[in-house]
């Protein structure tokens, strides 16, 4: 605003307010600070409630399943001849995935994370198309991939193996479905580490396998630990492509499938229980892990 627009003030005279008494204007009623303040726990509750419906509607197939279940159906269901084969299949091809994954994915996310591959975009590229391909359409690819009449399923013949019905299908599925998720998160793991400490350890005359498991593990290692449990739950439930390549030997998510097919909903989730309690113990804990590791570093 111009001086001229102001007389008053350029005469010197008090700049009067819109009622022309000079007094500073008056707070409508309701409004201001005070009543700012007061809509803050208002405002508080009312998000507090929203997050709430939302957990409840994400725990709610969680909560179905145990209304749904009684101690006696689950104890006749596992006490069946056979019931719990699939789940030590599950358990062991878990096993054997997850060694895969540690030995196979951690040094490519390692150099992903430190830009030691050319291209490096090309790279994560190329894993987050695996991560983002239905798991159905994993299996029918594996099948023109490693099925008994391609190079490579001639060539696992040869070992007097076989990469379809069999416990190696099933561990080969469970990395296809399983890989990406830890690469990834190992990668971020990795990229978490400051560069610079293990150049200042590297200084200090460590070798690089002794930097390695003296300062970039240890810093990694809830968020490797963090990738590795989310993989392992992703291979436990892993059935998209299990279905097409391995539909032999039964694991968890399949019992599950044929109980449904043969003798209803009812019979199936006692299952699905297992499947749960085996699966999602390993990631809370390692969630836990990973929580208390980063107020660590921040005390």
């Amino acid at each position: 605003m111009s001086w001229a627009a102001r007389p008053a003030a350029v005469a010197g005279g008090a700049v009067r307010d819109g009622d022309g008494s000079g007094q500073p204007p008056r707070a409508w009623p309701g409004g201001g600070a005070g009543a700012g303040q007061a809509l803050r726990p208002v405002s508080g509750l009312v998000s507090v409630a929203v997050a709430g419906i939302i957990w409840v509607a994400l725990l709610g197939p969680v909560i179905a399943l145990l209304a749904h279940l009684s101690a006696g159906a689950v104890g006749r269901a596992l006490s069946a001849p056979g019931a719990l084969e699939p789940l030590v299949v599950s358990a062991e091809s878990g096993a054997v995935t997850l060694a895969v994954l540690i030995l196979l994915g951690t040094p490519l996310a390692w150099m992903m994370a430190r830009g030691r591959l050319p291209f490096g975009r090309a790279w994560e590229a190329g894993v987050l198309t695996v991560l983002l391909l239905p798991p159905l359409v994993i299996g029918l690819l594996l099948v023109f991939m490693i099925g008994p009449f391609t190079p490579i399923g001639e060539g696992i013949a040869a070992l007097h193996l076989s990469a379809s019905n069999t416990f190696l299908a099933l561990v080969i599925a469970q990395v296809y479905e399983s890989a990406p998720y830890y690469v990834l998160g190992a990668q971020a793991a990795f990229a978490g580490v400051d560069p610079r400490l293990e150049q200042q350890a590297a200084l200090l005359g460590d070798r690089p396998w002794r930097v390695l498991r003296r300062v970039t593990l240890p810093l990694a290692g809830p968020g490797l630990a963090m990738a590795l449990a989310v993989a392992w739950a992703r291979a436990m439930g892993a059935f998209g492509a299990v279905i097409i390549v391995a539909y032999h030997p039964y694991g968890l998510p399949l019992q599950i499938w044929t109980t449904l097919q043969q003798t209803g909903l009812d019979s199936a989730l006692p299952f699905a229980l297992v499947l749960l309690v085996v699966a999602l113990p390993l990631p809370l804990a390692a969630y836990v892990w990973s929580a208390r590791a980063q107020r660590r570093r921040r005390g």
